[in-house]
């Protein structure tokens, strides 16, 4: 868990220098960052989908995952949730899915958590306590903070509560996923999770195209029972 306290540090020490200088910032600076981050972000994804050793399972991953995250509805939660921290903690005029607190509250929620290094460096904090690998995340995640709260504001900063529990969720089962989970596993969760940040890259930062990419998440957790069902034949 040390891993993870020190993530949701980073991102809160981050978002604060985001918030406090960011009105020091143009507007157009602003919107280049976040293009930049959104471009950064969809290669990045792309280079995650190139370690699939089999392209149709993220495929399948990615249908089956839709069909339960609209199912239950992830999306629509996660902005409810965002809407309800808005309204206790932000001051922002624009309110409801598309407002700034929202999108900010979303995009560093699905970025922070969407990778390798998140799923592996919890394991490993949790099994180990080497936390080497989400001391990493934590600076790569506290700049893209900055990035973020200087553009999107106080939302970025709530998605520490996000971090909190999923990473620190992931690191205290670390010792049962550990006997689990298998390197081609590993490797189409990654690539599953590639595709998904590809998607965040274009709905949420480039703003290309909305898609409801909060409702793919379950993919992460279809993706290895996929190859594991395969293993069996």
């Amino acid at each position: 868990m040390t891993g993870t306290f020190i993530n949701v540090a980073a991102i809160l020490l981050g978002g604060t220098i985001g918030l406090i200088f960011g009105s020091r910032i143009p507007e157009r600076y602003k919107s280049t960052v976040i293009a930049g981050m959104g471009l950064f972000t969809g290669a990045m994804g792309l280079q995650m989908f190139l370690k699939s050793e089999n392209q149709l399972i993220v495929l399948g991953a990615l249908i089956i995952g839709a069909l339960i995250g609209e199912w239950l509805k992830i999306e629509d939660r996660l902005q409810t949730l965002g809407q309800s921290l808005e309204q206790r903690f932000s001051k922002d005029t624009e309110t409801g899915a598309g407002s700034k607190f929202v999108r900010g509250f979303m995009v560093a929620s699905l970025l922070f958590c969407i990778g390798p290094m998140a799923i592996l460096g919890s394991i490993q904090d949790g099994l180990t306590g080497d936390y080497n690998l989400l001391a990493v995340k934590s600076t790569l995640d506290g700049f893209a903070s900055i990035a973020f709260a200087s553009t999107l504001g106080i939302g970025v900063m709530f998605s520490s509560v996000i971090i909190l529990l999923y990473q620190g969720g992931i690191s205290l089962l670390a010792g049962q996923l550990s006997s689990i989970v298998t390197a081609p596993m590993m490797n189409e969760m990654t690539a599953t999770g590639g595709v998904i940040l590809v998607g965040l890259a274009i709905s949420n930062l480039l703003e290309i195209k909305k898609i409801r990419v909060g409702n793919f998440l379950p993919a992460l957790v279809v993706a290895p029972l996929i190859v594991w069902a395969l293993s069996l034949f």
